[in-house]
């Protein structure tokens, strides 16, 4: 028996800029009366809004930043973080600046936006966005960085960041940009959602988890039954117990009915 239902947003629940489609909210509703539905997500505090709005959900929590925050559903109240050490981030930010010439860094500022080290492409960030210089990245605590690397592919990017190892650090790539987000040693969707499990007394067994990213796979192989959107890259398919169809074709919907229908 499912009881605990895990979703992606970007891939999963919505297909780029576009609202989520009747039908996957429909069977989302259908899920929700069966078991406990969250999002897991590598979107912000500030970001993740919008699509609480449009799916409807108003208990429980919501993990953020891949895991690194927890925030209540309903009042939208920051309940953790899991914050880097600055000299993590000194190192990160020496390693990636090297690795990718080029590249422009994000520091998430929680429930604000994001710190940013030199201009991002207009609308990719949520929030406020404050332009601080390299150096100004250092001067609070956060929980996630993010390397951008204008002009190059996401291909470029993964080819790099084999060579990118970090003590301290979570990396995870997009398959669609040239992107590379850091968060902190041992964090991430996987270990933020065993935390909600054990919490709520249920077993890793009777969670249903759906997702598209590389920063899905570690919570498609915790969960008893891990289900990859049909666009999503290989490797997050080898990661999964089965497949769905894309988000172009309400993949997610497809998966839900399937599961409580």
């Amino acid at each position: 028996m499912i009881r605990l239902v895990a979703l992606d947003i970007d891939g999963t629940v919505v297909h780029g800029r576009r609202p989520p489609t009747r039908r996957v909210l429909d069977a989302i509703a259908l899920a929700g009366s069966r078991a406990e539905v969250m999002l897991c997500t590598g979107r912000t505090v500030v970001g993740v809004a919008p699509a609480l709005d449009a799916i409807g959900l108003s208990r429980g929590v919501t993990l953020t930043s891949n895991g690194a925050v927890e925030m209540d559903t309903g009042t939208r109240r920051v309940l953790s973080v899991a914050r880097f050490e600055r000299a993590v981030v000194a190192d990160a930010l020496e390693r990636m600046t090297a690795l990718f010439p080029g590249a422009v860094f994000a520091c998430e500022h929680v429930g604000v936006g994001q710190r940013i080290s030199a201009p991002f492409p207009d609308g990719i960030l949520a929030g406020t966005v404050s332009e601080v210089g390299p150096a100004g990245l250092l001067d609070e605590p956060t929980p996630k960085l993010i390397m951008y690397w204008p002009g190059h592919s996401p291909a470029e990017t993964a080819a790099r960041a084999a060579d990118l190892h970090v003590e301290g650090t979570e990396p995870t790539l997009d398959h669609e940009l040239p992107w590379v987000t850091m968060v902190p040693a041992g964090v991430s969707k996987a270990s933020g959602l065993a935390r909600v499990a054990d919490r709520l007394g249920i077993d890793r067994s009777e969670v249903l988890a759906v997702g598209d990213g590389d920063n899905d796979r570690a919570m498609l192989r915790w969960a008893g039954r891990g289900i990859a959107m049909g666009q999503a890259p290989p490797q997050v398919h080898a990661d999964a117990d089965e497949t769905t169809a894309t988000v172009a074709d309400d993949g997610l919907a497809h998966a839900l009915e399937r599961a409580f229908g």
